[in-house]
């Protein structure tokens, strides 16, 4: 597996895979790899493409307070766990490179980005869409693949897609998790011990409600459900939400717009680190 830092170097090294009669599909990260990136890296090889994967840790979608400057990083491990998986190429940007002096331009997604994170965290997903329209332009791949986890994170990068005619697939993969049900992420490796323990609650409380808001009980009931069972593990509530899983608007009880995918949502705190998850509803 080949590294490259510069986008001159990047371009060319893809348009040699290219030149092998391949089609070439991209792994946006962010680097602290575990299985669900390798699942992706997995993936992206189906059918015989050559995968480039990036690590950046984006400096735009964090905010004030966030953990930037403590997000995990670990490149020398990340680049054997990628060349184990059949990554082709790994493209490690500076920020210097992805944002040089001068840099004046950035992506706002509406839609899908204007609840739930896009509320809890503003101007997140501005930061999102702007690195990953970047990585889509330099990288100019067949097909982008990414993790249902980040099930809003998706739908903003589809959204973008669709409306910027990047004639690009953005494709995903399920969530990967752990033996416990606990959705991987890199985020995991901030909790303590009992802190981790306690954090099967938020698979195990989305799947109570996911459950009953299968069989058609009330939904309020049963979010309010999983709200109580998360505030009894421990944890602190940004939102649990049952929304349109394309447009992640609050889905409807009634009405036309009753019968589409639904997806249940879910942000909250333990012990200082902020989770995420989410189940399809049928």
């Amino acid at each position: 597996m080949r590294t490259v830092r510069e986008v001159e170097a990047l371009r060319s090294a893809v348009a040699e895979l290219r030149a092998q009669g391949a089609s070439v599909a991209l792994v946006p990260t962010m680097g602290a790899l575990h299985a669900g990136h390798l699942a992706l890296v997995a993936a992206a090889r189906a059918g015989g493409a050559k995968v480039v994967a990036s690590i950046f840790v984006n400096p735009g979608q964090f905010g004030p307070g966030e953990d930037l400057a403590s997000y995990p990083r670990r490149e020398n491990a990340d680049a054997r766990m990628l060349a184990d998986a059949g990554c082709d190429l790994l493209w490690a940007p500076s920020v210097e490179t992805m944002y040089p002096d001068g840099f004046a331009t950035t992506v706002g997604v509406a839609g899908p980005a204007d609840t739930l994170d896009g509320v809890a965290r503003p101007g997140h997903f501005d930061g999102v869409a702007t690195v990953v329209l970047k990585l889509l332009n330099q990288v100019r791949p067949d097909r982008a693949l990414f993790g249902e986890k980040d099930w809003q994170q998706l739908q903003v990068v589809r959204r973008m897609a669709t409306d910027l005619d990047l004639g690009i697939e953005i494709a995903c993969v399920p969530t990967q998790r752990e033996d416990d049900g606990l959705a991987l992420s890199s985020r995991n490796v901030y909790l303590a011990e009992d802190d981790r323990a306690r954090a099967v609650a938020l698979p195990r409380a989305l799947g109570v409600a996911a459950r009953r808001l299968a069989r058609g009980d009330d939904r309020d009931e049963s979010l309010a459900e999983a709200s109580e069972m998360l505030v009894a593990a421990g944890f602190q509530v940004d939102y649990v939400a049952l929304v349109d899983a394309e447009t992640l608007a609050s889905s409807p009880v009634s009405g036309p717009d009753a019968g589409r995918p639904r997806r249940l949502l879910a942000a909250a705190r333990i012990g200082g680190t902020r989770l995420i998850d989410n189940l399809a509803v049928d």
